[in-house]
């Protein structure tokens, strides 16, 4: 019963936004035959945000069909480019309705498997700071505390703690709220993604005051899913 992470699948199989001019060729076919050599069923995948370009859930369906035809447990969280996210009653109806059983979201809760609590939020940049960028920020980190303080509700000291993020929640020579917020609760490790090409150079991986953090974005990754608990 592991645990592995991919980000930043930004699927298209439902609108005209092939990835190739990125330079990810054939990138689906590469997460498929890694996803088949190492995921069980009884296993869960994080899917940390950007799943798909989609601009409404009802556009979907063969994007979550991909992933709901590889095996495991799906849990998604949202990215910016996540245009299609709607409340989680509505994205559970669609699936259910589509017949799509193994996949299910963290968005304002928590999600318990086996000794683990998965907690999260979307994030945001924490450089930016006009005012409409600390609005979303601020929100982004009272969602963050909502879903550890429903994650609390559910530990004891047989249970560990971990994060989910969208954007980096950490960066050189600052502690962002984000950060300062997981502190504060038994969060062990940290997973993110949204980082592509040159913005690679701003990963931070590795223990940071206690907490494991690992980026998780398909193209850093080369395309392979990254286990994160045994």
């Amino acid at each position: 019963m592991a645990i592995y992470a991919i980000s930043d699948l930004h699927l298209s199989f439902c609108s005209n936004k092939p990835m190739d001019i990125f330079g990810w060729s054939n990138y689906e076919e590469k997460i498929k035959i890694d996803w088949l050599e190492k995921i069980k069923e009884e296993d869960l995948v994080l899917l940390p945000g950007d799943f798909s370009w989609s601009m409404d859930l009802k556009e979907t369906e063969q994007d979550f069909r991909f992933i709901e035809e590889l095996p495991g447990r799906k849990l998604l969280l949202k990215g910016n480019h996540d245009y299609w996210w709607n409340t989680v009653t509505s994205m559970r109806r669609f699936l259910k309705e589509k017949n799509i059983n193994s996949i299910d979201f963290l968005y304002n809760n928590s999600y318990v498997y086996n000794n683990m609590i998965i907690c999260g939020s979307r994030g945001w940049n924490i450089a930016e700071k006009d005012i409409e960028n600390q609005k979303i920020y601020k929100r982004e980190v009272e969602r963050l505390k909502m879903s550890l303080e429903q994650g609390m509700k559910q530990y004891d000291k047989s249970k560990k703690m971990m994060v989910c993020m969208h954007y980096p929640p950490i960066k050189e020579n600052m502690v962002s709220e984000f950060e300062k917020l997981m502190l504060q609760y038994p969060v062990t490790k940290c997973i993110y993604g949204h980082l592509h090409g040159p913005s690679h150079a701003l990963v931070i991986e590795g223990d940071r005051h206690g907490i494991e953090y690992t980026m998780v974005s398909c193209d850093y990754t080369g395309f392979k899913l990254v286990k994160i608990e045994e």
